[in-house]
Formats: structure tokens, sequence, C-alpha cells
């Protein structure tokens, strides 16, 4: 066993040389902080505690396990995403920001969806259960779409057999010649932020839904929805479920 002080000119020799030889990386110097605590994690575990060199072992190894769980959650990629995510969506929430393309034609721009959502029922947003399901519903909670006309994908979260918004919505959203799409079942959508880079939500006539099949869309309100894809579509939480319970 080593002692304390031999211990330090060791962990100084060897900060001394890696820093000398290895240029200044942040990964590389997370990895090296790392290894160089493992040494007198070891030590103190070796002298406070009555163990042995397999209990030492496991306890460094667990030591070790819990560092690379903290970097993968606050220093990887995705961890940056979701939290980029998060302040998009307050910002979009507060209807400071909106980037979707404009629809010459109408139909739902996700911020005049959001602008018009109340306990009324509109965009899909009413509490009834949908029991028994109208036949004349012809997609599901889950299902993958591809817009036809404007190509965003995104995930079916709600549907009224016939559109339910505000009158001002329906002159200002949907174009003359489109008086079918209010008798129609219309969706709710999560667009897929790989289309659309600020998370939004769309309000869409069943005739403009294409099916996707084998696809994952990426939306940072997915979980609250969805438990999780099964490879066809994503299966709904209880309360979703409670809503459509036959879809």
């Amino acid at each position: 066993m080593l002692s304390a002080k031999n211990l330090n000119k060791n962990l100084y020799a060897t900060t001394l040389v890696c820093t000398q030889v290895m240029p200044f990386d942040r990964i590389s110097a997370l990895h090296l902080g790392l290894l160089l605590l493992a040494l007198p994690a070891q030590y103190l575990l070796s002298r406070v505690f009555s163990t042995t060199e397999t209990q030492r072992s496991y306890a460094i190894k667990n030591l070790l396990s819990s560092a690379v769980g903290i970097k993968n959650r606050y220093f990887s990629w995705r961890s940056w995403q979701k939290w980029c995510f998060d302040i998009l969506s307050n910002l979009q929430d507060k209807g400071s920001i909106y980037t979707g393309q404009d629809d010459m034609n109408g139909e739902s721009p996700a911020i005049e969806v959001l602008r018009y959502k109340d306990p009324k029922g509109y965009f899909a947003g009413s509490v009834e259960p949908r029991s028994p399901r109208p036949p004349e519903v012809k997609y599901r909670i889950g299902q993958v779409i591809k817009h036809k006309t404007w190509g965003y994908r995104g995930v079916i979260v709600g549907w009224d057999l016939v559109a339910k918004a505000p009158e001002a919505w329906f002159k200002e959203m949907h174009p003359k010649n489109k008086e079918r799409w209010r008798q129609m079942p219309n969706y709710l959508i999560l667009v897929d932020t790989r289309d659309r880079l600020v998370p939004q939500s769309t309000y869409v006539p069943e005739e403009n839904i294409d099916i996707l099949s084998n696809m994952q869309v990426f939306h940072p309100e997915l979980e609250e929805y969805f438990e999780k894809f099964d490879g066809a579509q994503y299966l709904p939480r209880p309360w979703v479920k409670a809503l459509y319970p036959h879809d």
C-alpha cells in the first residue's frame, strides 16, 4: 500500500507529465480527472474502511460508473439538446417566437393553435372520452404522419370528429374553397423538430395526412403523451388512453 507522501508525489508527477505531453481537451481532461481520482479514492477506502481487495475494487468501479453517469447526463449533446428545446418551448408558449412556415392556404400554423387554445375543447382539447369511436375517423393516436402539402412529419396526439375551433380562426386559416375541412376529422399533431426547429403543434384535416411506417418523431413533449415507440407507432399513456379508449 502506498503511503500518503508517496501517493502525492506520484500524483504530482503523473499530472506534470500529462499536462506537458497531452494538449488541453475538455473530454480528455475529464477522463484524466476521473483516473486521478481513482487512486486517492482507493487509498481512502483502504485506510478508513476495513475492506478486502475485492470490495475495494467493486467500490472503485461503482465510483467510476457514477462519474461517467454524471458526464453523460450533464456533458453530453443530448442533455444540451433537451435544455435548448425547453428554452425554445418556453419562449413559444409566451408567443414571442415562431419560425414555422406560414401556410398561404391557411390550415394551422402552430402560433394560431396556441393563441386560441382554451378550455372550450378547441383543437382536440376536449376532455370528453371519444367513445364509441366514430367509423369516420381514419387515423389513431400515436400514428406517425407526413403532411401531404408541407412535408413535415409528426405524431397524432388528438382528434375531433369534425373541426373544433373559433369561427375567427376558420375564417383566417381555411380558404373558402376548403369548407369540407370543417366537416371531416381533424387531428392535433406534434411536429417533428427536425422539420421545424421550434417545437410546434398543428391541427390538420384528415385529407392532408399520409401515414408513415417505422418512423420515430423528435419533440420535447413526446413523453407527456406516450410511454414508448413499439416500432410501428407510439403507445399512449393512461390519461391519453382514457380519452381515446378505442385507439
